[in-house]
């Protein structure tokens, strides 16, 4: 079942926080910014549960836009489903469920960037539609 992640969540989230990017986050620094996001609308956190357990989640932030007809658009961030489900249809259902909040926001597009040795990541987002786009992706450390 895909739903809004609420606070009780947030232990599990940080377990797959921590199998996304290796290391282990602090519960504490999330359970303040969750406040903060759950203030702003334009924060959608959507987890989706397997018997109870947090199998998977991802992260789309609604951006508005002054650029010609200024359309909002999306940006997806955080997209993990666990080990333990992958295959099972767990990100194509929460990647469908954030194009159904894009839409209803009268987004143009979504947008998101995926490390480049993320091989097989990249196969799931095209057999959803998603095309690679000629841009690069710039980041900078602070």
């Amino acid at each position: 079942m895909i739903q809004p992640i609420v606070a009780e969540d947030l232990p599990e989230l940080e377990a797959l926080y921590e199998e996304l990017i290796g290391e282990k986050g602090s519960l504490t620094q999330m359970e303040v910014v969750f406040q903060k996001m759950r203030a702003n609308e334009a924060y959608h956190l959507m987890g989706y549960k397997v018997d109870g357990v947090l199998a998977g989640s991802v992260m789309g932030v609604i951006c508005l836009d002054l650029v010609g007809s200024c359309t909002p658009f999306m940006v997806v961030e955080n997209v993990i489903v666990s080990s333990r489900f992958q295959g099972h249809g767990v990100g194509k259902k929460l990647m469908l469920a954030l194009e159904e909040i894009a839409k209803a926001n009268s987004c143009g597009y979504i947008m998101f960037c995926s490390s480049a040795f993320r091989k097989e990541a990249h196969q799931f987002y095209a057999s959803l539609g998603y095309a690679l786009d000629a841009v690069q992706g710039f980041r900078k450390m602070l």
